[in-house]
């Protein structure tokens, strides 16, 4: 325990380096992926319509549908196109059905999905079709006008922090020699 407080104490360089580190990781853009409740909160079920449901989404490459159904009696199949516009889940592509009833599977490829469940659920519109596609690029930063405000003409708003870092940066240099 003491070695933990001579190696992090306060102003030694292993703690300045790793709040340095967090800052960092805080100002690295976020890249999520969305899992999707499959019928939000209807869920994996009969009497919804999963083409609307689909409908005004957006699915990208790293997503996830999870499926939450009755374990009993349904299933989650994947299958091509001829199988999912005829309901035929006698050859599917994978069975996501892990026996749970709360199922997950990865949209990590990008082209088109098609779930159905078997044992004639999907007769009772049971099947999904999603497209995957690729996330979009980030926004690109509007380039500075002439009017924008500098360094200079915020004063102390930014010229705090930029002190405040030095006098940091120069605790540890003192501290480390």
């Amino acid at each position: 325990m003491e070695g933990l407080k001579k190696t992090f104490g306060s102003g030694s360089p292993a703690m300045v380096l790793l709040l340095l580190l967090c800052a960092v990781l805080v100002m690295l853009p976020e890249a999520s992926a969305t899992r999707w409740t499959v019928g939000s909160n209807m869920g994996w079920n009969t009497n919804v319509n999963y083409t609307i449901w689909a409908k005004d989404k957006h699915f990208y490459n790293g997503d996830w549908l999870f499926f939450v159904y009755d374990r009993n009696q349904m299933n989650v199949l994947e299958v091509n196109k001829t199988d999912y516009e005829s309901c035929n889940s006698d050859h599917p592509l994978h069975n996501w059905t892990t026996g749970a009833g709360r199922d997950v599977a990865p949209l990590n490829v990008t082209r088109n999905y098609y779930f159905i469940s078997g044992k004639g659920f999907c007769f009772g519109g049971m099947k999904l079709a999603v497209h995957v596609e690729n996330p979009p690029p980030p926004p690109v930063a509007a380039p500075i006008k002439a009017s924008a405000p500098t360094l200079s003409s915020r004063g102390q708003i930014l010229l705090l922090p930029v002190v405040f870092a030095i006098g940091a940066a120069w605790d540890a240099f003192v501290h480390f020699w």
